[in-house]
């Protein structure tokens, strides 16, 4: 019979195992884990846990993931595993700001396109919703009672999102009610940012072309500067996160006279 002892270096063990593969592969499933290891799906996701809470890993729908960095983008793909369950709470706090008659702009990204997928679900009268987001569009291309406008220009295929001088000039042709901004990091002193210089230039005329803004960010994102800002923490109305985000980030934006709105 194996003592509590031995148990335990076996676990250390398998989960230094599963480290090297997640740093090897950049991904793994529970699945993976349960075949390779012979060990149940519980305990996998316990090893998971762990090595997320010991800073190895990034937890993801249905496994883990290399950490991520702020300074680095990611598929589409991949960023729709990360935090799935906090940005479908935030996603549906957001959509639940829109009324009727509204005119919004909805950032490209996989929170965005839970504002979209929860919007849909309300059945506003007359919303009028801009985007340079291909996900986006394709959550509201059967909404009846949407007005879709779709901003064109250089697609950048990592993010399904269109952006360049191209994009700038059709957007400068609007106004919004509200911008549901998704951004990579927001720091209290740079404010919000993304990793592509285009895609920020882009989301600063959104943030100038709207009367309010919303940042829309996981716990994840908050204290975290990615390479190119988009606007001053000035231009921030409200910040729209989950529960997980830090008391005193959150304190330090109600200071600066920022809503923020926990889901």
């Amino acid at each position: 019979m194996r003592s509590g002892k031995d148990s335990r270096l076996l676990a250390e063990q398998r989960r230094r195992r599963i480290a090297d593969l997640i740093e090897q592969r950049g991904q793994i499933t529970v699945g993976d884990l349960v075949e390779k290891f012979s060990i149940s799906a519980v305990t996998a996701r316990a090893d998971l846990d762990v090595l997320s809470s010991q800073g190895l890993a990034l937890r993801s729908h249905g496994g883990a993931v290399r950490q991520v960095e702020a300074s680095q983008e990611y598929p589409l793909r991949l960023k729709k595993s990360l935090h799935h369950a906090e940005k479908v709470r935030i996603g549906r706090a957001a959509a639940e700001l829109i009324q009727n008659n509204e005119t919004v702009i909805l950032d490209s990204g996989t929170t965005t396109a839970e504002i979209a997928r929860h919007l849909k679900l309300r059945r506003l009268q007359s919303v009028n919703v801009i985007t340079h987001s291909l996900n986006v569009a394709c959550e509201l291309i059967d909404a009846v009672d949407i007005s879709l406008i779709m901003i064109g220009g250089l697609l950048r295929p990592i993010s399904s999102s269109f952006v360049g001088p191209q994009a700038e000039a059709m957007l400068k042709e609007f106004h919004a009610d509200r911008l549901f901004l998704a951004v990579d990091g927001f720091d209290l002193e740079v404010g919000p940012s993304t990793p592509d210089v285009l895609e920020a230039q882009l989301n600063g005329l959104m943030m100038r072309i709207s009367k309010e803004v919303n940042v829309v960010a996981d716990f994840s994102k908050l204290g975290r500067r990615s390479i190119s800002r988009i606007g001053p923490l000035s231009g921030i109305h409200r910040l729209i996160t989950d529960t997980r985000a830090p008391a005193e980030f959150s304190e330090a934006l109600r200071q600066a006279k920022i809503e923020v709105i926990t889901a």
